[in-house]
């Protein structure tokens, strides 16, 4: 019951999220922003999911996930409320800074939340079930945002904050604590340091971050690469990413459970570096709609089977401290989001393939860092 509810609240979250995304450009330029301006916008919310993911989860480990997963839903809410009404510049900057400082709460609580309630047997389900409502989030969300944003830029914003609100009152009325004060960590930043030391989890740390990037620089030039090579428009990119996010989804949702019980994390992850290499090497080939929507759904599968099953792997390793741990990884995931745009921006100015020859290059480095996680834990292990 509660990971089902957990699982609501994650899509209201991410679809109140989402349906921002397709208005912000258009909502700053009309304030007076620039481009440079615009990717300040952009990068200030990635550096305080930066910097206060790891703070709101081990703050998580010692009292409680509901009161963090709260402050996360009632930081977007606020922020969303402020875009709403916001006239200038700095006004929208002070949007970002309190959303993106809040908001970084969220991720790492409910993954946490997840360990919680999960079974180390069902907790890679668990976690794909979370991965999926974020997936199906970020599909419906921006769909909506386009549409409402026809007539005002402004009405998009005060439905994601009203929509945020009301998962706010869900998670307050419904939802139960998952962590018994009992189970609660008393000194976690000793613990926290302790994790960081351990050298096969900073191996998966690192793997996020490489996954992360590379993901961060598809998404920024993924538009521009697609109307040079196939001649496609904002609409139909629409159409694929719908497409992409659906089979990630589906993927997550319904099959993470299975393959893992089969395969295990371990192979699951590996698998899912090889398919999204195999998606960026498959995205140099793109010449209309059809293939665009093919190639770009074999990354989006691969890339999607990735962080569930990281988020199993590494809250396994952090028995009692799964907030620190979540909120770590989070904070890899927010750095990778924070300089994979820039990087294959001006790798795409030099020649338009150039940022998925990254992508490639970063797959390799992240299955060299599954590979490097694997040996240094059986060492650990036969000693």
């Amino acid at each position: 019951m509660n990971l089902s509810l957990l699982f609501v609240v994650m899509f209201l979250v991410m679809c109140g999220f989402g349906i921002i995304i397709p208005i912000l450009p258009f909502f700053a330029e009309n304030i007076g922003a620039t481009p440079t301006e615009l990717g300040l916008l952009m990068a200030v919310y990635s550096l305080m999911q930066l910097l206060f993911s790891p703070v709101w989860g081990r703050l998580s480990d010692r009292y409680g996930r509901k009161p963090f997963l709260l402050l996360g839903i009632i930081g977007l809410t606020l922020s969303f409320f402020l875009f709403a009404i916001a006239n200038t510049l700095s006004m929208l900057f002070i949007a970002r800074i309190i959303g993106g400082m809040l908001s970084a709460a969220t991720m790492p609580t409910a993954t946490a939340y997840v360990a919680d309630v999960t079974s180390v047997e069902e907790r890679g389900k668990g976690m794909g079930m979370i991965g999926a409502a974020i997936g199906l989030g970020f599909i419906f969300g921006p769909a909506i945002g386009g549409i409402l944003s026809k007539n005002d830029l402004h009405t998009p914003f005060w439905l994601a904050g009203c929509l945020s609100l009301a998962t706010f009152l869900l998670v307050l009325v419904f939802l139960k604590e998952s962590l018994p004060k009992e189970k609660r960590t008393y000194h976690p930043t000793k613990r926290f340091a302790l994790s960081m030391r351990k050298e096969p989890v900073m191996f998966l740390y690192l793997l996020q971050w490489f996954v992360s990037f590379s993901l961060a620089g598809l998404e920024a030039t993924f538009a521009y690469y697609a109307a040079q090579r196939a001649g496609l428009h904002s609409v139909e990119l629409g159409y694929i990413f719908m497409i992409m996010g659906l089979a990630s989804a589906f993927i997550q949702g319904g099959l993470i459970g299975k393959l893992i019980r089969a395969f295990g994390e371990g192979k699951v992850i590996q698998g899912g570096i090889a398919l999204s290499a195999i998606g960026f090497a498959l995205i140099l080939l793109v010449h209309n709609f059809w293939t665009a929507a093919l190639y770009l759904s074999v990354f989006g599968i691969g890339n999607g089977v990735i962080r569930p099953c990281l988020s199993s792997l590494i809250t396994k390793q952090a028995t009692d401290g799964e907030g620190s741990a979540a909120g770590f990884l989070s904070s890899f995931d927010s750095l990778g989001r924070l300089v994979g745009p820039p990087i294959a921006g001006w790798l795409f100015t030099l020649t338009a393939y150039l940022p998925y020859v990254l992508g490639i290059a970063l797959c390799s480095l992240a299955f060299l860092c599954y590979y490097l996680f694997a040996m240094k834990q059986h060492s650990n292990a036969t000693r």
